[in-house]
């Protein structure tokens, strides 16, 4: 008898995991990356289709000289986080300002919010021109 108790609970065991993986897998699986990256590592990714490169300085840093394609956020803006609420939360985003202290801060709003795809660029556009790679504007 003791053998088919064990061999019962061992198959409710089963039961229990299957159940289990079968409710996370169905919780949609979708991956979270919200991550620092190296200026090496965010050029990749801003050449991919689909990425969109957001710049958190002011309108005078960013008429400075920028990501090709970046727009343009204003971190001290005061509706801020109402452009980034208002932003896909889907989409994949490449994060920067000037050395990395605004785009770390921005990065709390971004969890937040619920983002699932963001890249910070690591030492901000700072980073990316040290790197050797190119900027528009300026």
């Amino acid at each position: 008898m003791a053998g088919i108790a064990e061999t019962r609970g061992d198959g409710m065991k089963r039961v229990w995991l299957i159940i289990v993986a079968l409710a996370v897998a169905g919780c949609g699986g979708s991956t979270v990356v919200i991550e620092t990256v190296d200026a090496g590592t965010a050029s990749a990714l801003v050449v991919q289709q689909g990425t969109v490169v957001l710049d958190l300085r002011t309108p005078d840093e960013f008429a400075s000289g920028h990501i090709t394609g970046a727009v343009n956020i204003d971190f001290y803006a005061t509706d801020f986080a109402d452009q980034i609420g208002a932003l896909d939360r889907g989409a994949r985003y490449v994060v920067y300002c000037r050395s990395g202290n605004r785009s770390g801060e921005a990065m709390d709003l971004f969890r937040r919010l619920s983002f699932t795809d963001i890249h910070e660029i690591d030492g901000g556009i700072l980073a990316w021109t040290a790197a050797g790679l190119q900027t528009t504007g300026g």
